[in-house]
């Protein structure tokens, strides 16, 4: 079939316009690093908003343009993971923080954990689809919150939730992780092997 009536970006999976924002999020996240790194709120306060549109951006694009596929799924999740990752890890040990100790530095090491565990699980380096779950949502919109909660509130200067709402808020969020991570392994170990009945 001639693919000449298809847009540019769906004869090539990977050339894409949703990759490409996909993409741009992706290099955001070490601009985001430094900025907070940095005590630049501001900056990262915008960086934080265009990473939030560039999300919602990509997923609409690539329905609305029909170039969706495994792989804009596996570039899209690890954008998110890495922003957030980095974000997070700039706000636990960055010492140009406005307030310290907001969130827990085990947070970032848990998103990390979660997504390598959540990309490897999924098969999704083999061309599978990545495999989500209700809770893995949640917790991925979750990381996003923490992060605009402390950028925003720092690029503004406002005193918008004490801390330790944040940090407490933030060890709920490793606790669902975990769960969530365990369930993975769970829900792993019950899959049959490919040796096994063929289920339908």
């Amino acid at each position: 079939m001639d693919d000449s009536s298809l847009p540019p970006d769906a004869r090539n999976p990977l050339l894409t316009l949703a990759n490409a924002i996909s993409a741009a999020r992706l290099v955001a996240a070490p601009f985001s690093l430094a900025a907070v790194l940095g005590g630049a709120w501001l900056v990262a306060g915008g960086i934080f908003v265009a990473a939030v549109a560039s999300d919602f951006l990509d997923g609409f694009v690539a329905r609305r343009r029909g170039t969706a596929s495994a792989l804009g799924g596996i570039l899209d999740h690890t954008a998110d993971a890495v922003f957030v990752t980095l974000t997070l890890w700039a706000i636990a040990y960055g010492e140009a923080q406005v307030r310290s100790d907001v969130v827990p530095g085990i947070l970032p090491l848990f998103i990390a954990l979660a997504f390598l565990q959540y990309l490897l699980d999924s098969k999704a380096l083999a061309g599978q689809p990545l495999r989500t779950s209700f809770l893995g949502r949640v917790n991925g919109i979750a990381y996003f919150v923490v992060v605009g909660v402390v950028v925003i509130r720092n690029a503004l200067g406002i005193g918008w939730l004490a801390d330790e709402v944040i940090y407490w808020s933030c060890l709920a969020v490793v606790v669902s992780t975990l769960i969530s991570m365990l369930d993975r392994l769970r829900t792993l170990m019950k899959t049959p092997t490919s040796g096994g009945k063929n289920d339908s």
